[in-house]
């Protein structure tokens, strides 16, 4: 189960963090992502209803969609979101009560962390995938630095990951990206302009696929 949802996320290369929308328009939202190409979304769980999206979502889009629960600080925190029918949990912070929560369930632990002494302890407590986050503070050239000793551990950056530095940090060996308001923001959620986050996600998509390219040459 774990390896299907690590994969899934691998086969995108981006995982879209959608924050503080309100839960009429996570329909529409998630639409706007598939169709650009998204395939994987972290609902955080301090977004009022987060839950409930969750339930939404994977009842509306099953296989289609592979959706994370971000935002977990604690195991309980992220039983509640598993049962509610998250694939992935993600946290800020390296929390190893969440990691075990997951590997209870097989579900994907993605915790936060920085330094190379998180990154391996994460991946000591049995997490596949980890989220350097704040990932602006080093930029892409760190996740090549870190993966140089500990190439075994598999990176998403988030917080900063923008399309001027997605290809950079794909290119320099991350699994995956996170992206923020850069993808979807409350204002162009609230407006209703839904193919505007079509065509970022397309962008982004690019980006992934430019910098792929450039690692298999």
């Amino acid at each position: 189960m774990v390896s299907k949802i690590l994969n899934a996320i691998y086969e995108c290369g981006i995982v879209s963090i959608v924050r503080g929308i309100q839960e009429s328009h996570i329909r529409a939202t998630v639409e706007a992502l598939y169709e650009g190409g998204i395939r994987g979304i972290e609902i955080t769980l301090d977004t009022p209803g987060a839950l409930r999206m969750i339930e939404k979502v994977k009842a509306e889009f099953g296989q289609r969609m592979t959706v994370g629960a971000g935002t977990a600080l604690d195991g309980e925190t992220a039983r509640a979101a598993i049962l509610a029918g998250a694939d992935f949990v993600l946290s800020p912070t390296l929390s190893t009560a969440m990691i075990e929560m997951c590997n209870r369930y097989s579900k994907l632990a993605v915790p936060g962390v920085l330094t190379p002494t998180e990154i391996l302890m994460a991946w000591q407590a049995g997490a596949q995938l980890v989220k350097v986050f704040p990932a602006r503070v080093f930029g892409p050239a760190y996740i090549k630095d870190v993966k140089g000793p500990l190439p075994q551990v598999e990176i998403m950056p988030v917080g900063g990951v923008s399309l001027d530095n997605a290809e950079a940090f794909i290119r320099n060996g991350a699994f995956a990206l996170g992206i923020g308001t850069q993808l979807v923001d409350q204002k162009t959620v609230q407006s209703g302009d839904f193919q505007e986050i079509t065509e970022r996600a397309r962008k982004f998509i690019e980006k992934v696929e430019a910098g792929r390219n450039i690692q298999r040459a």
